[in-house]
This record gives structure tokens, C-alpha cells and sequence, in this order.
């Protein structure tokens, strides 16, 4: 085997496995801990110096690696300040000297192929050593795209963000593992970058959800087509022990009468376990004994199974362009 081959496989060992642990956590405890991120980006960060040593990288390559990685850190450890510095904080100075030198490596890459662009990339007439480069610089986009998307809420899941940039970092490009039925990414001329594409498999995955749940209530007998593909019923008691968004609430009539209503969507906003239990008691009151919910599924439960399709398939645009004539 190649090492470039062995590093390839390595790395998607890593990435099951990881990815495994890390929505297994985020199952049980709804929290993946910052120290898993950390153990796990030493291999990522090691595997990508490999991969980069084997490809005979210039300094300037490393270190534009080393800035992204920095910039992916502050998801971590937090952004260093000026305070943080002048304190001494050893971890604020290290990163903000990687902080530096991603900068300085970045310029050397834009004033070196600053005459091969990233179109000449793309159509493969750039060199070897500026495919390297803007490949490199490449990973910071999708590290960023996931950032803006955590903070402007769109991913909700601090787990979430941190494992799309984590494997934003262990699989830098399309080529970083192995693909069995490789043909259609051959093909392709535009690709995105596989965090992006571990995320839209796992949109796929998430599609499976109301055939499960549709078939899990009509075995339990329960048949109310505005909930029976994304909710469940479940004993009211046991609704506060649970991760799930409590769906039943009692109601007031125009003529008085209180009455249980089954909402669809689950609040916007999750209420405090106080409020909670505040509104289970009520239902409680009212002789109520089951309720519908619907369970807080982390993302990263459904990013772990779309390793699968991403091994065997690649990314999922190389099979959605054809259909658009691209």
C-alpha cells in the first residue's frame, strides 16, 4: 500500500470511529466535552502534516494550515484576547502566534500563485504546488461557513459545530480517504468540501426519520397523521427524565372548557426544566397520562452513519449536477 493510500485509510478509520463516540455522547448526554475535541485533533492535525510532508508542501503550505487550524481552535478554547496576552496565558500567546504565522503563510501563498487562480485550479492547469496550496486555504471555508452558521443559529449544537470543524481538519479534500465507486468524482469537475458533504449526506440520513417513526406508530396504534412522522406518545411522568420537546399543553376554549391540544411544531425556544414540570403538572391535573413528543435529535447522530454513503460515493454533488445539465 501507498502511503498516501495508508494515510487515506487511516484517516477514515479515524473519522468512523471518532465520529462514532462523539454522536454516541451526544445521544446520552446531549454534550460532547471540549476535552474529546482536543484528543481527537491531535491525530486530524497529525495525519494532515503527513499528508502534506508526503506531498513535499513548501513552509508556506504548513503554516497556512497552521492558521486555519488556529482560527478552528477559537470553537474550543475561545478567542484570545489582549488581556488574555498581557496576562501570560501561555495557550492565548501559542494561538495567536499560529494566529501570525497562518497569516504570513497565507500572503507567501497569494504573492506565489498569485498568476495561477483558482479557476486554473479547478480546470487543472494550475501547478502541483498551487493545487496544494488553494486546497489548503480551502479548508478554511468550510471551517467558516459552519462558524457563521453556529452563530447565527442555524446549527444550534455547539457539538455540531465543533465536529464539522474537527472533520473539516481530518479530511482537508475530496481525495484525504478513500473512495470505492470513485467513477462520478472523477467525472466532476466541481466538488464540495467533505465536511459540507458529510453534512448534506447527513440530511439524507435525517429523511429516513419519519419512515421510522411513521412505522413505530402505527405498531404502538397510534394514528394521527399530523404527528405520527416525527412524534411519539409517552407517558407524562416520564417526559421531564426524557430529551424531548413536550408537544401536549392544556387550552382554554372560547367557552370556557380547557381542553388538551397537541401542538406540531416543537417551541421555539426550550423552556427551563422548571417550566417543564410546571406544565406537566398541569396536564397531570387534568388526569392526563400520555403525552406527544418529539425527541431532540442531535445532528451528529446523522452525520455518523453519512461516513457510509461519503466512503462508497464520494461527495453528493458529483450525482446531483448531471440531473441539472452541469
Amino acid at each position: 500500500m501507498e502511503s498516501d493510500e495508508l494515510i487515506a485509510w487511516t484517516r477514515l478509520i479515524v473519522l468512523f470511529w471518532a465520529l462514532g463516540i462523539a454522536a454516541w455522547l451526544d445521544h446520552k448526554n446531549r454534550r460532547v466535552p471540549n476535552q474529546f475535541w482536543i484528543t481527537w485533533a491531535k491525530p486530524a492535525i497529525f495525519l494532515w502534516v503527513l499528508d502534506l510532508l508526503n506531498s513535499e508542501a513548501e513552509w508556506y503550505i504548513f503554516a497556512t494550515a497552521a492558521g486555519i487550524i488556529a482560527y478552528a481552535s477559537v470553537a474550543v478554547i475561545g478567542r484570545p484576547t489582549l488581556n488574555d496576552i498581557k496576562s501570560g496565558n501561555s495557550l492565548d500567546i501559542a494561538v495567536t502566534v499560529w494566529y501570525f504565522i497562518g497569516i504570513i503563510g497565507i500572503a507567501q501563498g497569494l504573492l506565489v500563485h498569485s498568476d495561477e487562480s483558482i479557476i486554473s485550479v479547478i480546470s487543472g492547469d494550475a501547478s502541483d504546488a498551487a493545487i496544494l496550496w488553494w486546497s489548503t486555504f480551502a479548508v478554511f471555508i468550510p471551517i467558516f461557513l459552519v462558524d457563521m452558521a453556529w452563530r447565527l443559529r442555524l446549527i444550534h449544537g455547539g457539538a455540531d459545530c465543533k465536529g464539522l470543524m474537527w472533520v473539516a481538519i481530518l479530511v482537508p479534500s475530496r481525495g484525504s480517504i478513500p473512495i470505492i465507486y470513485p467513477e462520478m468524482m472523477e467525472k466532476s469537475v466541481i466538488s464540495m468540501p467533505p465536511a459540507i458533504a458529510l453534512l448534506v449526506w447527513g440530511g439524507f440520513s435525517f429523511l429516513i426519520l419519519p419512515i421510522i417513526m411513521i412505522c413505530k406508530n402505527i405498531k404502538d396504534g397510534n394514528f394521527t397523521l399530523k404527528l405520527m412522522w416525527h412524534a411519539e406518545k409517552m407517558d407524562v411522568r416520564t417526559v421531564a427524565k426524557k430529551h424531548v420537546w413536550l408537544l401536549s399543553t392544556i387550552a382554554e376554549m372560547p367557552n370556557g372548557e380547557k381542553k388538551v391540544i397537541h401542538k406540531t411544531r416543537a417551541p421555539r425556544k426550550t423552556p427551563t426544566l422548571e417550566e417543564l414540570q410546571n406544565e406537566l403538572d398541569v396536564l397531570i391535573e387534568h388526569g392526563v397520562n400520555e403525552v406527544w413528543v418529539t425527541r431532540k435529535y442531535p445532528l451528529l447522530v446523522f452525520l455518523w452513519p453519512a461516513v457510509i454513503p461519503m466512503w462508497l460515493l464520494g461527495g453528493p454533488m458529483a450525482y446531483f449536477m448531471p440531473f441539472l445539465g452541469v
